[in-house]
């Protein structure tokens, strides 16, 4: 699992410059169309949670508690629910939570693993 949680925080990291500027741009298309949608705020928030998340996964590869994958799961948890929940006209969103959902669950079978 080290490998994995290198590869998916450094994958996480450069997702987040991607994410970020889709979500300004969507944000941009929701106030200019006046829709009432809140998707690219929606979409920060994804970006910030992917970056946090990849930046604690690349630190805590070598660990052996499980403080880290709590961690982990929490803040790609967070990523996913609000991804999913507020995604509205901005469909790529629901990618990104996807890719936060993934990296949560393998952080919650780490934990089982490493028991």
């Amino acid at each position: 699992m080290k490998t994995w949680k290198l590869v998916s925080g450094i994958l996480s990291i450069i997702l987040f410059v991607f994410v970020s500027f889709q979500s300004c741009a969507a944000g941009i298309g929701n106030t200019l169309a006046e829709n009432g949608e809140s998707s690219g705020s929606a979409g920060i928030i994804v970006a910030m949670m992917l970056l946090a998340g990849g930046i604690v996964s690349v630190a805590t590869r070598k660990s052996e508690g499980k403080g880290g994958n709590i961690a982990l799961i929490v803040l790609f948890g967070l990523g996913t629910l609000i991804g999913f929940s507020m995604a509205g006209s901005y469909t790529d969103l629901n990618i990104w939570a996807g890719w936060c959902l993934i990296n949560a669950v393998l952080a919650l079978i780490d934990i089982f693993k490493n028991k």
